[in-house]
C-alpha cells in the first residue's frame, strides 16, 4: 500500500483500496503536520481544553488499535494511559516525540494487517460497544476520525507557524 493517495490508479481501484487510500492520506496528512516542529511547539496545548499536536497523535493512535485490533479480535500492545479517562488526549512529561510518533506507526502497522487480511464484511466486535461492526464500517468511521483530527491539527498548526494544507508541499528540488 502506498501512501501518496494521488496515483491514478487509487481512482479506480477497488472498494477496500480506496478506503485504505483515503485513511492513509489522512494518516499522513496527521505526520506532516509535525514535521519541522520542536518538541515545545508539539506539546503546546493550543486550546482551552489543552489540545496539542502530538496528543492528538497518542489519541489517533489508540483509537487505530481499539478499532481495527481490539475490535477483531487481535491483541494491541499494552498501553501506558488509559483512553477512557481521555488520557489518550494529553501527553505527560515522560512521553517523548518519538515514543508517540512510534507507537502512532506500531498502530498503523498492525491496523493495516488487520485490513490486509480481512474482508470488508468481516464482523467485529468493539469491547465497548453492544454491537457488531463490519470492517467496511471501522474504514468509513476511522477516515472520519482520523480526518477530523488532520483539521484540528492544521488549525493549531497554522496557530503554530502558519504552515497549512493537507499534505507536505512539494519543494522545488522535489519538482526538479
Amino acid at each position: 500500500m502506498t501512501t501518496s493517495g494521488n496515483s491514478a490508479a487509487g481512482y479506480t481501484a477497488e472498494e477496500k483500496d480506496i478506503l485504505h487510500t483515503s485513511l492513509d492520506q489522512h494518516r499522513d496528512a496527521v505526520l506532516w503536520k509535525l514535521d519541522g516542529l520542536d518538541d515545545e511547539q508539539l506539546r503546546r496545548p493550543m486550546t482551552p481544553t489543552g489540545t496539542t499536536l502530538l496528543g492528538l497523535v497518542k489519541h489517533l493512535a489508540s483509537v487505530e488499535y481499539g478499532w481495527f485490533v481490539e475490535t477483531f479480535g487481535r491483541e494491541p500492545e499494552p498501553l501506558w494511559f488509559d483512553p477512557y479517562e481521555s488520557e489518550d488526549m494529553h501527553i505527560a512529561p515522560g512521553e517523548t516525540t518519538e515514543r508517540i510518533v512510534s507507537f502512532y506507526g506500531r498502530a498503523r502497522a498492525a491496523a493495516d494487517q488487520v485490513i490486509t487480511e480481512l474482508p470488508l464484511d468481516a464482523q467485529g466486535h468493539p469491547t465497548w460497544r453492544d454491537h457488531s461492526v463490519s470492517l467496511r464500517w471501522v474504514l468509513v468511521h476511522m477516515i472520519a476520525e482520523t480526518a477530523r483530527h488532520a483539521g484540528h491539527m492544521d488549525i493549531l498548526r497554522e496557530l503554530i507557524d502558519g504552515a497549512t494544507g493537507a499534505h507536505r508541499p512539494v519543494t522545488q528540488a522535489e519538482k526538479d
